[in-house]
C-alpha cells in the first residue's frame, strides 16, 4: 500500500516560513510539507478538512513552536508512512531536543548500524513531517548545514530560532 493511499484528508496551516500542507491518516498526522519542498506530494484530491482535530492541534502546536522554539515540544499523534528503516530513523530524529543537533553518522551509530550514514541521510531527506519530526537538527559531521528538503534558509531559520549551538560557527552541539 502506498503512503498516499492511507491519507484521508488534507489541510494547510501558516507558519512564519511559509504555508505547510498537512495530510492525515486515521492514526494521526502523516505529512507536513512546505510549498516547493522536495518530495512534496503535489496537488492532492483529498478532502480539505481544517476542522479535523489533528489539523487544529498541529496548527496550535506550530504556533507555539514559533513563539517559543527553544522550549517547544510536540505531543501529537504522528503517522509518517515509510519503510521500517525510515521509521527507525524518524523515531531517532524525535530524540533530538530543540537547540541540539546531531549528524548522520551519530544517528546510524544509535541505530546500531554505524556503516549506514548514507542510508540515514536518505531517510532523513524523505522525512514527510517537516518541523515536527526535526530533520532540520541534522547537520554534517563538521557542523555544516547540509541539505534540507524545505530549503537551507528554512533549516537555518529553525536552528537559529531554537538556539542551536554552533550553527554559524561550524561546530554543532552533537548528541547521539
Amino acid at each position: 500500500m502506498s503512503a498516499a493511499s492511507a491519507w484521508l484528508a488534507q489541510s494547510e496551516t501558516s507558519t512564519p516560513l511559509g504555508p505547510l500542507r498537512l495530510v492525515a491518516t486515521a492514526r494521526g498526522l502523516a505529512g507536513a510539507w512546505f510549498d516547493g519542498q522536495a518530495h512534496h506530494p503535489g496537488e492532492l484530491t483529498l478532502p480539505h478538512r481544517p476542522d479535523w482535530p489533528i489539523f487544529q492541534a498541529t496548527a496550535l502546536a506550530l504556533q507555539r513552536y514559533f513563539e517559543h522554539a527553544p522550549s517547544a515540544t510536540f505531543d501529537l499523534a504522528l503517522d509518517p508512512q515509510g519503510t521500517v528503516f525510515q521509521q527507525a530513523v524518524w523515531r531517532q530524529l524525535l530524540r533530538i531536543p530543540a537547540g541540539a543537533t546531531s549528524h548522520y553518522g551519530a544517528i546510524a551509530q544509535a541505530l546500531g548500524q554505524p556503516q549506514a550514514a548514507r542510508a540515514v541521510g536518505a531517510a532523513v531527506g524523505r522525512n514527510p513531517i517537516s518541523i515536527l519530526i526535526p530533520c532540520h537538527r541534522v547537520l554534517g559531521r563538521d557542523g555544516s548545514l547540509t541539505g534540507y528538503a524545505g530549503g537551507l534558509h528554512r533549516k537555518q531559520a529553525l536552528l537559529l530560532a531554537e538556539g542551536a549551538a554552533g550553527v554559524n560557527l561550524g561546530q554543532p552541539a552533537l548528541i547521539a
